[in-house]
């Protein structure tokens, strides 16, 4: 049935947690490409056809209806194909206001090499108008009443160096007394939590 793994692929992005990347479906995306070059051969043949028996395009007859079919099934493929493509490439814009400019690797194993080009571009685009405008988008946009935040390490990460050039050893359910643009990637990726009260 034409259609049916463009129709896939859309699904796997509508049913998919919002946000959430899913690995990358490249035998998928592979076959609904190798589908739309199927469709564009056909649709020439119809159309090489129409023409040597000299037919007009609006007489409606077999030739006629199958390119038709052809013609609707190339663009709607394109479209689920665009739709998918668009969807993750959202995805990753909307990441680096999460995790920062270098992906994590859980996240970075369901990429494919295009996808990792783009975010790695998005990335450099995004620092390099931040330097010539001086101003960090990635910062909170209300200032914090205190620079320093008390925290609690949930993932055993061993000695890490932070932002501001320190070294410390973040050991699973250790508390810490750090800067908040120190602390602040490590909070959204889940691995500590902030301590309030």
């Amino acid at each position: 049935m034409y259609g049916t793994n463009a129709i896939q692929l859309v699904k796997e992005i509508a049913n998919g947690e919002k946000g959430q990347l899913t690995a990358f479906s490249s035998n998928l995306f592979k076959d609904v490409i190798a589908e739309c070059s199927q469709h564009y051969e056909d649709l020439q043949k119809s159309l090489r056809k129409m023409q040597e028996a000299g037919i007009d395009f609006q007489t409606q007859n077999e030739d006629h209806y199958g390119f038709l079919i052809h013609h609707l099934s190339l663009l709607r493929n394109k479209r689920c194909l665009m739709t998918y493509m668009h969807s993750r490439a959202e995805m990753l814009r909307n990441l680096i206001w999460k995790v920062g400019y270098e992906i994590p690797e859980e996240i970075e194993e369901k990429l494919n090499h295009t996808e990792k080009e783009y975010f790695k571009k998005h990335s450099e685009a995004l620092r390099s108008y931040m330097s010539r405008v001086e101003l960090h988008l990635d910062m909170d946009m209300v200032p914090p009443k205190d620079p320093y935040i008390k925290v609690r390490v949930l993932d055993d990460m061993g000695e890490v160096q932070l932002p501001s050039f320190n070294t410390a050893n973040f050991a699973q359910h250790s508390m810490h007394f750090l800067k908040r643009t120190d602390a602040e990637k490590y909070i959204s990726l889940g691995k500590m939590e902030e301590l309030t009260g």
